[in-house]
């Protein structure tokens, strides 16, 4: 496997690669946030091991950008001294795939690796909402088993709402997600989501997008309700 290791404690580093590069695999390593987001943005990894208390941008960080803006779907599996349950719920929610807690076995790390790593390797992630849904490798959308054709800004903005579904995305977060620091000062946003609504609900009697007036937008099914 091509991995990449983001760790700031420089001991933990060379033990981990220690042992991976020991087992065949390829190692690459950051050690704080903003090289190990580029490395995982430029690169294309098996997995990603990802230290939560990182200098510049902490693990949770990392991972919301990599999910929300470069829209990766490259498996990350976290590492932390936090073992509460709410420290485990705020990676997941970050978009981690996996987590382990420190101190923990090397062997164990490798095998929940290669279970994420194969399982990256099954045709990239789908996302659903109810009869929606997106291939974030091949970067296919389906409704009703109908393909659906988006234009590039819609489909980053679909991409970004299942991400989060059912939560209520705010417009600041989009706008920060889309466009970093320089949104533009037209109302552009209100015109891809008017886009992205004809492409994914108007043929269909179903409505998964929302409008929360002052607050955001939400894709959601009406079970989730």
């Amino acid at each position: 496997m091509h991995l990449l290791l983001i760790e700031d404690s420089q001991d933990l580093a060379a033990n981990i690669c220690e042992h991976l590069e020991a087992r065949g695999h390829v190692m690459d390593t950051a050690g704080d946030g903003v090289t190990g987001l580029h490395l995982a943005v430029i690169n294309k990894y098996d997995a990603i091991i990802l230290d939560v208390g990182l200098p510049g941008m902490d693990g949770f960080a990392l991972c919301r950008k990599l999910r929300h803006e470069a829209h990766s779907p490259v498996p990350v599996l976290m590492l932390t001294a936090r073992d509460t349950l709410q420290d485990k719920l705020g990676g997941f929610g970050a978009g981690a795939d996996d987590y382990l807690v420190k101190p923990f076995a090397l062997q164990e790390l490798e095998a929940r690796l290669q279970a994420l790593a194969r399982r990256g390797q099954a045709g990239g992630v789908v996302l659903s909402v109810g009869d929606l849904s997106v291939n974030t490798d091949t970067l296919q959308v389906r409704r009703g088993g109908v393909d659906l054709t988006l234009a590039p800004t819609a489909l980053k903005l679909l991409i970004l709402l299942m991400r989060a579904s059912p939560r209520v995305v705010s417009r600041s977060e989009i706008e920060m997600a889309m466009w970093g620091d320089g949104p533009p000062e037209s109302d552009a946003l209100r015109t891809h989501i008017h886009a992205l609504r004809a492409a994914i609900d108007r043929r269909f009697p179903v409505k998964l997008l929302h409008t929360l007036h002052g607050i955001g937008y939400q894709i959601r099914a009406p079970d989730a309700e």
